[in-house]
């Protein structure tokens, strides 16, 4: 397992993802962070995952339009059938100059089998 948190995905919000206080849904930060946990615990899982668990997800700081946001990985445990993935949500503002944590949380996956049943992950998984 790596400390260092993996980057996993980048991505621009667009003008649909915004609320009316001017920052992005939460429902939408909370789908980049279920997507980056998903391609961190399939890799480990060597092959499809679900998500069974999100524990202490926080909302440090908005998100706004003009964010460019970084989603972080980093594998914490593997379990026999589980991978629990700690995310972190990083947002670059007024054209990268600045750098604010918005936002993070745990993510846990349960590997599936081709009947998408639990199914143990094989021992060589890092």
């Amino acid at each position: 397992m790596n400390d260092v948190p993996e980057p996993v995905l980048r991505v621009v919000p667009r003008p649909g993802d915004i609320n009316t206080n001017g920052h992005i849904f939460g429902g939408w930060v909370l789908a980049q962070m279920d997507i980056a946990g998903g391609i961190v615990a399939a890799r480990v899982a060597q092959g499809p995952v679900a998500t069974v668990a999100i524990d202490a997800m926080q909302f440090i700081e908005p998100i706004l339009l003009q964010d460019l946001i970084s989603v972080y990985g980093k594998v914490e445990r593997i379990g026999r059938s589980s991978v629990a993935v700690r995310i972190e949500v990083v947002a670059s503002r007024d054209r990268g100059a600045t750098e604010v944590k918005v936002t993070q949380a745990l993510f846990t996956f349960v590997a599936l089998d081709e009947d998408h049943r639990p199914r143990p992950i094989p021992r060589d998984a890092a």
